[in-house]
């Protein structure tokens, strides 16, 4: 279990950064659909952390149908048990056709437990793990397993420590 004295490193993540790395996702995602003409049936968004990005590949492949498949996992930093709260009700077929789209993979646990409910369809975030990259089928950037990613979501502007004084 991961916990917050694993993490020693912290990255922070700006709104202009996760747009842009959300659009080359959908680069990577564009024609790669297993329906004609490359398309996609649509997508489920990890809710929370897969919502923002979701929302940008649905904007630059546009898919209009997405659905939030809600998975608890963490507490603040601390790794907790991982359950559902709410499965997507319309998604048949174990998800073939389907992209399942969340910001980062870290020790693989949310993407374990939707693979296990659709094992047929597409995984893909913008950020990755060692612990959990095994789980993606299409990323953007990797990250050391000790780095904290700060989603802009949960940031507010105060100082920060410089690297040094850690």
């Amino acid at each position: 279990m991961a916990d917050s004295e694993t993490y020693s490193k912290d990255f922070p993540v700006s709104w202009e950064e996760i747009h842009r790395n959300g659009k080359a996702l959908a680069w990577k995602l564009l024609d790669k659909g297993p329906l004609e003409g490359g398309k996609w049936k649509g997508i489920i968004a990890i809710t929370r952390g897969g919502m923002v990005p979701a929302c940008i590949v649905a904007r630059e492949l546009e898919i209009l149908m997405i659905e939030t498949f809600c998975i608890t996992s963490y507490d603040v930093k601390e790794q907790s048990e991982t359950k559902i709260l709410k499965a997507p009700a319309s998604v048949t077929d174990n998800g073939e056709g389907w992209l399942i789209i969340d910001d980062l993979v870290d020790t693989g646990a949310t993407f374990k437990l939707a693979r296990a409910k659709y094992p047929k369809a597409h995984f893909a975030c913008i950020y990755t793990k060692p612990a959990g990259e095994d789980l993606v089928d299409t990323s953007i950037m990797s990250f050391s397993q000790d780095t904290w990613v700060h989603f802009p979501w949960d940031l507010e502007n105060q100082y920060s420590t410089p690297l040094a004084r850690k």
